[in-house]
């Protein structure tokens, strides 16, 4: 099982593929596993590095307060220990703070930076955020967090087709010890680093659903903060861009990835 010691805890993760180094970070309650979808694409072109944040999957689980910043560090940790240097990052949702986060951390070392449904301001200063970053808490004590992914899945998955999803997000988030998942949203809410864009160096692809939890409008005004920053819509897409809208997803990255400097 590959793992990496870093900062007191350990990081599973897992590799495949060949070409340049992209690391891809998953959401909220799940692992590398998340990545399933676009594999056999990107593989092809891209030496994947798939880990799993501390607190989640397969990584180890110090019961501690966590922390975006945290999170960075761990991965940089576990690029620093494969000798990458120069690396792409993805980052979905939970894991698009992470990214970001870790591109401001190292500007240098990142060439390409794609956040796919996820913000650069995790303030609760809207009641929209305010609801979004609490509701769960709220409902992962009073109904406990399998319940509260059922609840999850048929907002990710509404469609009768799409039924196989709504059980592998009950099967995946619900299997988290509701500790360790709220720690881990704790960690998102407040963080922020839009007072911190212009130093950002690398090339930014943001990807966002038409349905997503935050308003297109939201996430346009943050455009505004970003120095360089390609935005695109993925229609008809929820929150879960990757697994319901696999085939437009997969060809906006590595078209992004692959465009000229």
């Amino acid at each position: 099982m590959p793992t990496v010691a870093v900062n007191a805890t350990h990081i599973y993760f897992e590799r495949q593929g060949s070409g340049l180094p992209l690391l891809m970070i998953h959401g909220l309650g799940s692992s590398s596993a998340d990545w399933a979808f676009q594999l056999d694409d990107f593989s092809a072109r891209h030496d994947l590095v798939m880990p799993d944040l501390r607190g989640s999957g397969r990584s180890g689980k110090p019961n501690e307060r966590y922390s975006i910043v945290q999170f960075a560090d761990d991965l940089w940790a576990l690029l620093d220990s494969l000798d990458l240097d120069i690396v792409d990052i993805l980052g979905f949702s939970l894991g698009g703070a992470v990214a970001l986060e870790m591109a401001l951390m190292r500007p240098r070392r990142v060439r390409r930076l794609v956040l796919c449904n996820t913000l650069a301001n995790y303030r609760t200063d809207t009641w929209r955020k305010r609801v979004e970053a609490y509701l769960q808490i709220v409902l992962v004590r009073a109904i406990g967090l399998r319940r509260t992914a059922i609840l999850i899945s048929k907002r990710l998955f509404p469609h009768p087709e799409q039924a196989p999803k709504r059980q592998r997000v009950i099967d995946v988030v619900g299997a988290n010890s509701p500790h360790m998942y709220l720690a881990t949203m704790r960690a998102l809410i407040g963080w922020h680093a839009l007072d911190r864009l212009g130093a950002l160096q690398a090339r930014t692809l943001i990807i966002a659903a038409e349905h997503d939890y935050t308003p297109l409008a939201d996430k346009r005004e943050e455009l505004r903060h970003f120095p360089s920053a390609e935005f695109v819509v993925v229609e008809g897409s929820r929150h879960g861009t990757p697994f319901d809208a696999t085939a437009a997803f997969n060809a906006h990255v590595l078209r992004f990835l692959s465009a000229d400097m």
